[in-house]
């Protein structure tokens, strides 16, 4: 299953070191549970976006993979991808960028030709050929006809898709330079939130997130004198804070930190894959540890 990570210390950039792909595994283990694709995504200081990504295999080079990104920034957006549709390439891999937001899902949506349909001209926003990236031009071209609002943007899209489209989960995050959007849907996969005060649970400690299995770890000492938010794949850490986000919940996490959320997807998608529904590649790529 791929895994999304992303994290907000708006309006304060923090600096934050990223590690994909952490621990050590046997060659058996890697055969399985290596990532096809690992990326971050983060924001300069004048708020151009960067993307640091490579299509990373477990038979292929894994430096990428392994090495230590120090990067600082008031929004960050990590992924590690197992492929179900697209190539191992970088254009395959997330986070996508698109009129200076960056986007990262999980999760499976079939029919990609019905999307290139409703994008129309808009199609033009896509590099590569997951159903991802074609989601997030549908967010795009949603949010532009929302007056930039993303959050009606995200909404709107992701409506579409469960009334039109084979969907079997819709997890994502979108970020910019100082705000976060998040969507679970529908129950599939799951997705947690954490609001970090300072110092975290204890008031004392540095943020120091570790996934399972390695996969992925966050290490921040300046969140021992900051707060921030956290939405991830997997609880990262023993707080007792983290929540497990509604099914159809859309989050946002305004520049001040400030969080709000509510269900902008309120019903069962229309045409809901099960495992055994989807090809092997899209299935194996799902049901990963």
């Amino acid at each position: 299953m791929c895994r999304l990570f992303g994290l907000s210390s708006a309006p304060r950039r923090t600096h934050a070191t990223f590690w994909l792909l952490d621990a050590p595994d046997s060659l058996q283990d890697q055969s399985r549970r290596d990532p096809d694709g690992t990326g971050l995504g983060f924001f300069d200081d004048d708020g151009t976006p960067r993307v640091d990504k490579a299509p990373v295999a477990a038979y292929r080079d894994r430096a990428f993979a392994q090495e230590a990104r120090h990067v600082r920034s008031a929004t960050f957006l990590a992924h590690v991808r197992f492929a179900s549709t697209g190539a191992l390439e970088a254009r395959n891999t997330h986070p996508f960028l698109q009129e200076g937001r960056l986007f990262a899902h999980n999760g499976v949506i079939e029919e990609p030709e019905a999307i290139d349909a409703e994008l129309g001209e808009d199609r033009a926003l896509v590099a590569g050929d997951t159903d991802s990236e074609r989601f997030f031009a549908l967010i795009t071209r949603s949010v532009r006809a929302h007056g930039g609002d993303v959050a009606a943007g995200i909404g709107h899209a992701a409506r579409w898709v469960a009334r039109n489209l084979p969907l079997y989960a819709l997890n994502l995050i979108v970020v910019t330079h100082e705000e976060l959007w998040a969507l679970r849907y529908p129950d599939t996969h799951r997705l947690y939130v954490l609001q970090r005060p300072a110092g975290g649970h204890h008031g004392d400690r540095h943020l120091d997130h570790s996934g399972a299995g390695g996969r992925m770890r966050v290490h921040s000492a300046e969140l021992t004198g900051a707060p921030a938010v956290v939405v991830a794949s997997e609880r990262m850490d023993d707080n007792p804070h983290w929540r497990l986000m509604e099914p159809g919940e859309l989050l946002h996490v305004a520049a001040d930190l400030g969080v709000s959320s509510r269900i902008a997807v309120p019903d069962r998608p229309a045409r809901e894959l099960g495992l055994a529904d989807l090809r092997p590649a899209a299935a194996a790529s799902q049901s990963a540890g």
